[in-house]
């Protein structure tokens, strides 16, 4: 290859699909630090797609990569990429009450919206829980997705449209040109290109810094997960396939079965520096705690836990475009806990911006709707 048209900055879920999408008319080149593409936060995701998750344009890119998801099995040859799992919200005190009937009044009517149900009934639908809930609501329609598959289908897709893959190749230097900009990678190697797409996950504003880019205010944070021994697996059956996935409304917990055993966050948001993030112990106890207090399940025995890392904006929205001052250095950011359910969508309109076409009828037309604006960090 000689000359990319692009030179993308991260082997994640969002640098992975964006390349994609941008191969299939221009010489793309994915550069990743780590020896293997998507370590950090890809690898360390609770993998749903949710509808009705997240603020309201990142709930509009969930709906849109629904149909996406089904359309990439044949074009990427990928197993289905979408597993059914019902998601029950329930709520056991007047806090998690009100955050429940403010989650369901935000989303009425929209697409895949959570809808009331008995406490009851979701105690039926997931034996695992213990009876006493005061409130509870469903998403029938959402699911976990197979995120390996996801994200090696769209490296060998971009691979089959004639992209490349350089894997322990860390941009560590980026300068502008009279015609564009200039990577260097660790070892020496040099590519100059029109059009860098900064999607390197929790280290989007030090790959900016690098380059005398203008930051966009980028904060990481760290979500802890358990897995945890059952006793009793059988309490893991319900009447569907999968047993739901359980998030205590209040963000005080959530779990889903894994097997025979149970995977289970205390849903914490901690600041942290980019970096290999490690589960703090004292997170860890309190998933177990709080699960167990809403299980019973007599849960004692971890099995392991990681951490992973969900990077935000002030606005919780992801950043899709470039400073007026820094044409050609774009932003693919700021996904939050959302990176895997919408990147369908958010690369596909990505994709779009960035070479200045219109967004597919599908997409949010608005090509400025993420672009990188003061008023969007400093909230």
């Amino acid at each position: 290859m000689g000359m990319p048209d692009a030179v993308v900055i991260g082997g994640g879920i969002a640098g992975a699909s964006v390349a994609y999408e941008l191969a299939a008319d221009r010489a793309v080149v994915l550069v990743e630090a780590e020896p293997v593409a998507g370590r950090h936060s890809t690898a360390r995701s609770a993998a749903t797609w949710v509808p009705g998750h997240g603020v309201a344009d990142v709930r509009a890119l969930i709906a849109a990569s629904g149909p996406r998801f089904a359309r990439l099995v044949d074009e990427l040859g990928t197993p289905p990429l979408l597993l059914p799992r019902q998601v029950l919200f329930v709520a056991g005190d007047d806090e998690a009450e009100r955050r429940l009937a403010e989650y369901l009044a935000e989303r009425e009517g929209g697409p895949g919206a959570a809808e009331r149900i008995d406490p009851a009934e979701a105690e039926r639908l997931c034996p695992a829980l213990a009876p006493g809930w005061l409130r509870a609501a469903a998403v029938v329609d959402a699911a976990d997705v197979d995120t390996d598959a996801l994200h090696q289908g769209y490296l060998r897709g971009l691979r089959a449209r004639g992209g490349e893959v350089r894997v322990s190749a860390p941009a560590e230097r980026i300068e502008r040109t009279g015609s564009g900009w200039r990577v260097h990678l660790g070892g020496g190697a040099v590519l100059d290109t029109p059009l860098v797409v900064d999607a390197a996950g929790a280290w989007a504003d030090v790959v900016a810094r690098r380059a005398g880019v203008t930051e966009v205010g980028l904060v990481p944070h760290r979500r802890t997960i358990a897995v945890v021994r059952v006793p009793d697996p059988a309490r893991l059956r319900g009447p569907a396939e999968r047993l739901p996935f359980v998030i205590e409304a209040a963000d005080r917990f959530y779990f889903k079965a894994d097997g025979d055993d149970l995977m289970c966050s205390p849903v914490d948001e901690s600041p942290a520096e980019p970096g290999d993030a490690k589960p703090d112990p004292l997170d860890v106890a309190l998933a177990l705690e709080r699960v167990e207090e809403a299980t019973r399940l007599g849960l004692r025995s971890v099995r392991t836990s990681w951490a992973g890392l969900r990077s935000f904006v002030a606005d919780r929205r992801p950043v899709v475009g470039s400073w007026p001052d820094a044409p050609g250095f774009a932003f693919v950011a700021g996904q939050g806990g959302s990176g895997i359910e919408t990147s369908p969508a958010l690369s596909a309109y990505a994709a779009a911006v960035l070479t200045g076409r219109q967004p597919a009828a599908d997409l949010p037309q608005d090509v400025a709707l993420f672009a990188p604006a003061e008023a969007r960090f400093r909230m």
